[in-house]
């Protein structure tokens, strides 16, 4: 049973907070960087390379946006060090001064007027010191109140609602009393919902926050004369999976952030919670992208309920995957981290699972791999807010 003395074994970073995974990662600022990023996490054994393919030509809140994720990235506590790679200085040293604000070890290489050989070679040689010196590093003991945790579900079905997802509210109600700083979004998956999810803010200007961002949303919907979502609320796989409407959809969503828990916050993309307690963080419903954006927010670790069945993984943080469909814990079984069919057939209460979920993260902060981890997923996609230049 977790309380407030309950404790994981983190790395505590040169800024004070604490990870739970020891990355040293290579990072490209645009799409033409990634194979030399590629070729440095190649040639250096114990360096993870992020290829992603955006960073030209973006500007005003999309480049804003960018930045912010590259950076939070970089900053999130599970990562050691961190090589940048850039087409062009200037914006490779606008993200290595941003994660230098941390005060990890941070260095950034230009391609224009060096080429990749060279490029390769001196972040190569960088990246050797950096992989050395984290691998010294070592855990220590810290308090549960030092834990961020976010979570967002995928490919649900109508087990989702009803076991997989309120295990998760479960644990966030568990989580919350402790000092715990938690993260949910999702802003399309509350249509229908929302307003209990307003209800359930913390202050009038929270509420305020919230149901801006939700109607910034709607307005989207509007300005592109869509009446509804079809082909992408429910998705096919929901609808495969007895999910009918958003509003269902968002019902099923909601249990997530359990009975007790009040938002006390708003979030805008990749933006970093003040406070611990569950924050709000606009956001898409796509898996990879919103698992990016928590952990450009800082968090950890991830709760990750699925019905139909999901593979997501992410380069830095853990994702911890748990279904309730006994059929998708048989057939997709070495993707699942926690079975909760067990729920839906009475065989299990709503407190056990949310203990074994607790149970599993805290195993998971101290090191053992996840199911994602252990498959080699690295998905981690960018949110684009518009067209490029």
């Amino acid at each position: 049973m977790i309380s407030s003395k309950s404790t994981f074994w983190g790395y505590r970073r040169e800024n004070g907070r604490v990870g739970v995974r020891n990355h040293v990662i290579i990072l490209p600022v645009d799409d033409l960087s990634n194979a030399a990023c590629e070729a440095v996490g190649h040639n250096i054994k114990g360096t993870l390379a992020i290829p992603h393919p955006y960073g030209r030509l973006q500007f005003g809140a999309d480049l804003d946006l960018h930045f912010r994720t590259l950076i939070g990235t970089g900053a999130n506590p599970n990562v050691a060090a961190v090589v940048v790679i850039g087409i062009e200085d200037g914006w490779t040293q606008r993200v290595v001064e941003g994660i230098a604000k941390t005060g990890k070890p941070v260095v950034g290489f230009g391609i224009e007027l060096h080429g990749d050989h060279d490029t390769i070679m001196r972040a190569s040689k960088v990246a050797k010191e950096y992989v050395q010196w984290a691998s010294e590093l070592r855990r220590e003991e810290c308090p549960i109140n030092e834990l961020w945790v976010s979570t967002k579900c995928g490919e649900s079905d109508t087990t989702s609602g009803c076991g997989s997802n309120p295990t998760v509210g479960n644990a966030f109600d568990k989580l919350e009393p402790l000092g715990v700083t938690m993260c949910f979004g999702e802003t399309t998956e509350l249509t229908g919902g929302e307003l209990i999810v307003a209800d359930r803010c913390a202050t009038p200007q929270v509420r305020e926050q919230f149901m801006k961002m939700f109607d910034r949303y709607q307005e989207v919907i509007d300005k592109n004369k869509t009446s509804d979502l079809s082909e992408s609320q429910p998705t096919k796989g929901n609808i495969a999976g007895g999910l009918t409407t958003i509003e269902e959809k968002a019902l099923g969503n909601i249990q997530k952030i359990g009975h007790k828990c009040k938002v006390v916050g708003v979030l805008d993309k990749a933006e970093d919670p003040t406070g611990p307690g569950l924050w709000f963080m606009d956001s898409s419903s796509a898996a990879a992208e919103m698992v990016t954006l928590c952990g450009a927010s800082g968090y950890v670790v991830h709760f990750f309920p699925t019905g139909q069945g999901n593979v997501i993984g992410n380069p830095i943080v853990p994702v911890i995957k748990l279904s309730a469909n006994p059929r998708t814990c048989r057939t997709m079984s070495e993707h699942i981290d926690l079975d909760v069919s067990g729920l839906l057939q009475r065989q299990k209460n709503m407190d056990q699972c949310g203990d074994e979920l607790l149970e599993v993260m805290l195993r998971t902060c101290n090191g053992r791999l996840t199911a994602a981890e252990a498959l080699g997923h690295r998905e981690f996609v960018l949110t684009r807010l518009y067209e490029s230049a």
